[in-house]
């Protein structure tokens, strides 16, 4: 079991992450990654003071029930869910959740990937800010997330086509919205411009392989693999 420092600090605070403050986070990432060994793939802490967990799709319901309930972690509140979608990868969309604890004062990101086809476990169940966020993620980028309660569109307007954060989404949209001055009246009608190409420099140094980032970028946490796994 890892012993935890209780920070008694703001939550909103200057970001500075000294020695001390890098080893707890390490000490963590190690221990959630002994803990669910089946679903944790990697472990990062990133710049600023910030621990990184690259999960599996199919941990989502156990890591984030591990997160929100187990006494060394106790992240019990959800700031967000928010998406990333690089066309170019075989797993294109890549699913970030932001939580905070307030116990210990401190914020993980947990991450996993997925395609345009295979729906990702709705963590409604286990936060219930997530309904909304997860609302978001599908109306912007397209990402089912299966078992959510309502998924429904909530920033676009009804009938819209399209998730408009997609990378192969036309910058012009693909309907336009005017008030006719003749019909006094907001009229909806087809677009006719022309959408150029949009061509997407990806060698960037925060790019990932083959959903995450790039140990150039973040500390990469060495994660001792049971027997089982190493052969």
């Amino acid at each position: 079991m890892v012993a935890v420092k209780l920070s008694v600090a703001a939550t909103i605070r200057k970001p500075v992450l000294d020695g001390e403050g890098r080893s707890r986070l390490d000490d963590f990432g190690r221990y959630v990654a002994q803990c669910l060994p089946k679903y944790v793939q990697q472990v990062q802490v990133t710049t600023p003071e910030e621990l990184h967990l690259m999960i599996a799709p199919e941990g989502v319901l156990p890591v984030m029930t591990f997160m929100k309930n187990h006494h060394n972690a106790q992240f019990a509140s959800l700031s967000a869910i928010t998406a990333v979608d690089v066309p170019s990868r075989r797993y294109r969309f890549e699913i970030i959740y932001m939580l905070l604890s307030l116990r210990f004062n401190t914020r993980v990101c947990v991450k996993t990937y997925t395609d345009e086809l295979t729906p990702v476990d709705s963590v409604c169940g286990i936060y219930k800010a997530a309904n909304w966020y997860e609302r978001e993620v599908w109306d912007l980028y397209g990402v089912y997330f299966a078992h959510h309660p309502d998924l429904r569109r909530i920033l676009t307007d009804y009938g819209f086509q399209g998730h408009p954060l997609r990378k192969d989404f036309p910058l012009t949209g693909y309907v336009e919205v005017r008030y006719d001055d003749e019909r006094k009246r907001v009229v909806c009608e087809p677009l006719e411009l022309a959408q150029e190409s949009r061509s997407f420099d990806l060698s960037a140094p925060w790019e990932q392989f083959p959903n995450f980032r790039d140990t150039k970028a973040a500390q990469e946490i060495c994660v001792k693999k049971p027997k089982s796994q190493e052969k």
